[in-house]
């Protein structure tokens, strides 16, 4: 009873958790946004800010009327790229520059949020703390270092929105060799205002990690209500053959 108790207390809290990365940098959970106006941000996010280097070739900009933009609108705001609304979601970056410029071809988007899922934490969750954490390091080749994945090639594509930032590190003692000292992540330090506060950054990534994840399945929402429609069927079926059942052995007693 008392590990029952205990087990229930721990399942309890894993909402509240924050998932250390691999790298061991703790990713922070990424907020629920799944409403049209989040994701229609978090297209346009993606477009202006990572379709320049990073292509989403399993995508074409028509299937974004899911997310209720008529043609008119995605010509007009989002089709950058390309001459058409049904061609597919191409950077026009060349990938022999891509590599000069940062040593390596920047991934295809189409499926990054699923790409990225571990046993560390959800896709979304990687995401949402790298597109966050990208820090000031002038002794990288681009200017920028994160603390998700050091020594990053891509620079902070959103550093005019989030602005300029460096981390505060502690010393302390290794807890595993009194005689080593090691640096601890202790927050952040601002060095120059971006165009939006914090909060307000934090924001704008969620709804742009909300677009990728969506588009790494633009049919997860028809997929969950089709889901919805067979249980609730196969509840309607097991309960009438329940008494179905129930009448048929009621005439033989």
């Amino acid at each position: 009873m008392n590990l029952t108790k205990k087990l229930i207390a721990v399942l309890a809290l894993v909402p509240g958790l924050v998932f250390a990365n691999e790298g061991g940098f703790p990713l922070d959970r990424a907020p629920e946004r799944s409403d049209m106006a989040s994701l229609q941000n978090g297209a346009k996010l993606f477009v202006n800010y990572c379709l320049n280097c990073h292509s989403a070739t399993s995508m074409r900009y028509n299937r974004l009327r899911d997310l209720g933009l008529s043609d008119e609108q995605i010509k007009n705001n989002l089709l950058f790229s390309a001459d058409k609304v049904g061609e597919l979601m191409k950077t026009a970056m060349r990938p022999e520059d891509a590599k000069a410029w940062f040593g390596a071809v920047p991934p295809d988007l189409s499926v990054i949020a699923r790409a990225k899922s571990s046993s560390a934490g959800s896709g979304a969750d990687y995401l949402y703390t790298y597109l966050r954490t990208f820090y000031k390091d002038d002794a990288r080749p681009t200017g920028w270092n994160n603390m998700v994945v050091p020594n990053v090639a891509m620079p902070h594509a959103m550093w005019q929105l989030q602005g300029i930032r460096t981390p505060k590190m502690v010393e302390e003692t290794d807890p595993h060799d009194a005689h080593k000292k090691i640096h601890k992540f202790a927050g952040w330090e601002q060095v120059a205002p971006g165009a939006l506060s914090q909060p307000d950054f934090d924001t704008a990534t969620a709804d742009l990690v909300a677009y990728l994840s969506w588009m790494a399945e633009p049919a997860q929402g028809t997929r969950k209500k089709l889901g919805a429609i067979v249980l609730i069927f196969l509840s309607v079926f097991a309960f009438l053959a329940w008494r179905l059942n129930a009448s048929y052995w009621k005439d033989l007693k």
